[in-house]
């Protein structure tokens, strides 16, 4: 009987570890890493031709390896936008959960519109590669929209191309595409400047997903965050049917959309989805990004590292703050992913994914002596070389 018992034990622990590990948890899982690791590089490649377009412009401009002047685009968040931020994401919340109805088609349209731009800007090296043999010296002018090159063109082009089949079909395949692209975007042109204001961005926004996820219910009658967040949202080519008073066949047959604000990946029986918010790959990505243009600078600040070492100190001093940030992610996901399995409910991700890479960072930040220059201005440098640094 005891035997018996150990089986059915060891069996339940064998399905429940199986379901951690299916189809849909593995894609989430790798996507979200891999997401994060190309918008980080993505982000260092802009700061590295920027300094060299510094460089070559104006010499005496190039003190900084975060000077951002020359790319009007880049948006450095400063510590009182990151003080903010939870408390408007926080209004934009409940703007969409009580009138949704009235502003759907609207945010559906302004997000077709930035996951375009988003989607070109993450097939563009890619198309740069295509188009690289066949590429006119000049950029093309487009009148008063300015001048793009060919590779510009084209992964424009097929970014509005998916975007209008996405809202054709309505694939949840498409909609990642497009979440991929919005998530690689931010990463790339959002900054974050130093620790100081990292840890405030990430802790109040750890307590915006854990108030919306666990107290909203108490007080909405309702878990506000997972109804935004699974609420499809009408096509604008029905509403335009219907306002129009077309026919059955004009625009009446697609389907309701699921905005790209998510990643979903189906289970390998197809009985459930896998769900992580953007939120969820964006925020973290953006602390990443910026310990790996710190892994950087420091790189070229102190020069190449010398012989190896044989004490704990040496060996710390080769560790870098990426590899053990992400590791932190990846950890942080998994518990998370436990978590959702163990309750059975909606998990606020940033709450197992800010201490688990929060914590270690500053913890090996102090560990290396590094913690008061990475607190407060930790590119404020001489100029050096721009050399990227090999992961």
């Amino acid at each position: 009987m005891c035997l018996w018992c150990v089986c059915v034990v060891c069996v339940c622990i064998y399905v429940w570890a199986y379901s951690l590990v299916d189809s849909s948890q593995v894609s989430t899982f790798l996507i979200s890493i891999l997401l994060i690791v190309y918008g980080s590089f993505r982000s260092l490649n802009m700061d590295c031709e920027n300094q060299e377009k510094d460089k070559d412009g104006n010499p005496t401009a190039a003190g900084s390896f975060n000077n951002n002047n020359s790319n009007n685009s880049i948006q450095t968040i400063d510590s009182t936008q990151a003080l903010f931020l939870p408390i408007g994401a926080s209004v934009s919340l409940l703007v969409m959960f009580f009138f949704f109805d009235s502003v759907q088609v609207v945010f559906t349209i302004c997000t077709a519109v930035l996951a375009t731009i988003a989607f070109a800007f993450l097939l563009l090296p890619m198309c740069q590669y295509l188009t690289r043999p066949c590429s006119p010296p000049n950029k093309i002018s487009f009148g008063c929209c300015g001048r793009f090159t060919l590779a510009e063109i084209l992964s424009f082009s097929l970014s509005v191309m998916l975007v209008l089949i996405w809202v054709l079909t309505g694939h949840w395949l498409l909609m990642d595409a497009l979440a991929m692209g919005l998530c690689v975007a931010m990463i790339a042109f959002v900054r974050l400047p130093s620790l100081k204001v990292s840890c405030l961005l990430l802790s109040g926004l750890l307590i915006y997903d854990v108030f919306w996820v666990f107290f909203s219910a108490y007080i909405f009658n309702s878990n506000v965050m997972v109804k935004v967040a699974t609420q499809p949202a009408d096509n604008p080519l029905d509403v335009l049917s219907r306002k129009l008073h077309l026919g059955p066949g004009m625009g009446r047959d697609v389907p309701r959309l699921s905005l790209p604000g998510k990643l979903v990946f189906p289970s390998s029986t197809g009985s459930h989805f896998s769900m992580l918010g953007i939120g969820d790959i964006v925020m973290p990505g953006l602390l990443l990004c910026f310990v790996l243009r710190y892994d950087n600078y420091k790189k070229q600040a102190n020069g190449e590292a010398t012989g190896p070492s044989g004490n704990m100190s040496g060996r710390m001093q080769r560790v870098s703050y990426f590899h053990c940030t992400l590791i932190g992610y990846f950890v942080g996901l998994l518990t998370a992913t436990v978590a959702s399995r163990i309750h059975r409910a909606a998990q606020p991700a940033l709450l197992y994914l800010v201490p688990f890479t929060l914590l270690p960072l500053l913890t090996m930040a102090y560990l290396k002596g590094d913690l008061r220059r990475m607190w407060s201005e930790p590119f404020h440098a001489k100029g050096s070389s721009s050399r990227f640094l090999e992961v």
